[in-house]
C-alpha cells in the first residue's frame, strides 16, 4: 500500500535533528508523498531545501500561518508571489483563522511548547485581509490550497464564498467544523483534512462528522510535529512526544475503520483524491 500525508511541517524546528531517520522511516512505511506546509517567510527556505533533497516525495507549500502574522515585514505580499512563482510545483499556505488564539488563556496553553510560546496573534480582520491575499495567489495561479480554521468556520464559510479559489479546489485542513457545513464546502471545491488527533475516543463526534463527508473528497494527513495520534494508532514515536509523519499509515487505517471500508482500498481512494487535488 502507499500512503499520502497531505500536510505536515517536517521543517518545524523540532524535528530538524531526525530529518534523515524521518524520510527514511517513512519510505520504508510506504509513505509515497508528503507535503511540507511553510508557516512563516522565515521558514520557506527550509521547507524548499527539503523539496530539492527529496523531489517527488517532499511537495513545498508555502504561506502564512495565522499565529506567526506579527512577523510580516513591508512587502511580504509580493515574496509570497514571487515564491510561489519561483517554485512552480509548490502549493499555498497553511494560511487561514484561528479565533482559538484571540480567546483568554490560549497563549498561556502554549507556554512551555518549543516554538509556540512566541506566538503573538493578530486580530480576525487582520487574519481575513491577509487569508484573502493567499486566496488570490491560489487563484491566480491554480495551486493546491491548505486553509488552517480553529473556531471560525462561519467566517471562513462566508470569506471561501467571495473567492476567488483555485479551479482544482482546496484542503480544509484537520476539519473540525461542523457537519451542515459540509455540504456548501464540497459546492467550493473543498477536501477534508483527517489527522491521528483524531483517534482519540474523545474526538469521537469529529470523527462522526467525517461519516457525512464524500469518500472522494477525503484526505489524510499527520501535521506532524503535533496532533499526536493515540498510542496505539502510532507506531512510530519520537523523542519528546512529538508526532512522526510516518504515522500517516496507521491514521489511513483508523479512518478506514471509522467509516467502515476495507483498508488497502481505502488507501487507494485516498491516494487518487489527493493526485486529483495536487494535479499528480
Amino acid at each position: 500500500m502507499r500512503f499520502i500525508d497531505a500536510h505536515n511541517h517536517l521543517q518545524d524546528e523540532r524535528l530538524r535533528p531526525w530529518r534523515r531517520e524521518i524520510l527514511e522511516a517513512c519510505a520504508a512505511a510506504g509513505v509515497e508523498r508528503m507535503v511540507v506546509n511553510g508557516a512563516c517567510e522565515s521558514d520557506w527556505d527550509d521547507v524548499a531545501d527539503l523539496a530539492g533533497a527529496y523531489p517527488g516525495r517532499v511537495l513545498p507549500s508555502f504561506g502564512w500561518h495565522p499565529w506567526w502574522l506579527h512577523e510580516q515585514r513591508d512587502g511580504w505580499e509580493e515574496r509570497l508571489g514571487m515564491r510561489l512563482r519561483s517554485s512552480p510545483g509548490s502549493g499555498v499556505g497553511e494560511c487561514g483563522l484561528d479565533a482559538w488564539i484571540l480567546e483568554p488563556g490560549s497563549r498561556e496553553r502554549l507556554r512551555g511548547i518549543p516554538g509556540r510560546g512566541d506566538v503573538a496573534p493578530s486580530g480576525m480582520e487582520r487574519q481575513v485581509a491577509v487569508l484573502r491575499v493567499h486566496l488570490r495567489w491560489a487563484a491566480e495561479l491554480d495551486r493546491p490550497l491548505s486553509l488552517h480554521c480553529l473556531r471560525a468556520w462561519g467566517r471562513m464559510l462566508s470569506v471561501l464564498m467571495e473567492g476567488p479559489l483555485p479551479r482544482r479546489g482546496f484542503l480544509l485542513h484537520s476539519y473540525g467544523g461542523p457537519a451542515e457545513m459540509v455540504p456548501a464546502f464540497v459546492r467550493m471545491g473543498a477536501y477534508f483534512g483527517f489527522p491521528g488527533y483524531f483517534l482519540h475516543e474523545r474526538k469521537r463526534a469529529q470523527r462522526d462528522v467525517f461519516r457525512v463527508i464524500p469518500p472522494d473528497r477525503l484526505l489524510v494527513e499527520s501535521d506532524a510535529p503535533d496532533q499526536v495520534p493515540p498510542d496505539d494508532r502510532r507506531p512510530h514515536r519520537l523523542a519528546d512526544g512529538l508526532n512522526h509523519p510516518a504515522n500517516v499509515g496507521s491514521i489511513t487505517a483508523g479512518l478506514a475503520t471509522a467509516l467502515g471500508m476495507p483498508r488497502e482500498a481505502w488507501a487507494q481512494r485516498v491516494a487518487e483524491n489527493f493526485g486529483r487535488w495536487w494535479g499528480i
